[in-house]
């Protein structure tokens, strides 16, 4: 029996409904304990706004650090502390205005590192992507067939891999545009791929 293998990659458009920000409280003292003291303030002030806006669940730390910090002349005036969250938000109007919130609250403390918005599932993206995909493969291997003077016959094997996406239907991450401080969704894209092998008739 001759075969002819061929892959085929598909892609599929969807909005983000999720946000991912990661931001920081920081602060400076004359010393390690005063710093740390003043970030720790500002970073409970971070966590009870950020627990009006989603769950306490999705409010992680991500890192403290604590370093020294020197004039342009590498003279010491102080200590710097900082402690870094990662924030998952299930709704972006939420996301916005926890950020605004904390904004006005932990004020000049408050360090925005990034803010990721992302597909979660339950969108289809990810089976229409895949049907994209089989579909793209279909139509390569049908061109090859005719080159050959054959045609196609039966599926033999399928097989879902990585379209360098990070995965099998796994979200690009969106940018954010700030509009009068809401988050834009814009669009991502969910990419997959399949290789599948048919029977030549």
């Amino acid at each position: 029996m001759h075969t002819v293998t061929v892959t085929g990659t598909g892609t599929s458009k969807v909005a983000p409904d999720t946000a991912v920000v990661r931001l920081a409280a920081v602060a400076r003292g004359s010393g390690v304990a005063e710093a740390y003291d003043a970030m720790s303030d500002s970073a409970a002030s971070l966590v009870e706004v950020a627990a009006r806006h989603t769950e306490e669940r999705r409010i992680a730390s991500t890192g403290i650090t604590v370093w020294p910090v020197h004039d342009h002349e590498g003279r010491r005036e102080g200590y710097e502390a900082r402690h870094a969250y990662a924030i998952g938000c299930g709704d972006l109007a939420e996301a916005g205005a926890m950020l605004r919130e904390l904004a006005r609250e932990v004020g000049d403390s408050l360090a925005v590192d990034s803010v990721g918005l992302e597909v979660t599932e339950g969108h289809g993206a990810g089976s229409k992507a895949r049907e994209a995909a089989f579909h793209d493969a279909r139509e390569r291997a049908a061109a090859l067939a005719r080159l050959a003077g054959r045609g196609l016959g039966a599926v033999q094997t399928i097989a879902e891999a990585d379209a360098g996406d990070g995965g099998p239907g796994t979200p690009r991450l969106a940018m954010m545009r700030d509009s009068a401080g809401g988050l834009e969704p814009g669009e991502a894209s969910v990419t997959t791929s399949v290789t599948v092998v048919w029977e030549l008739v």
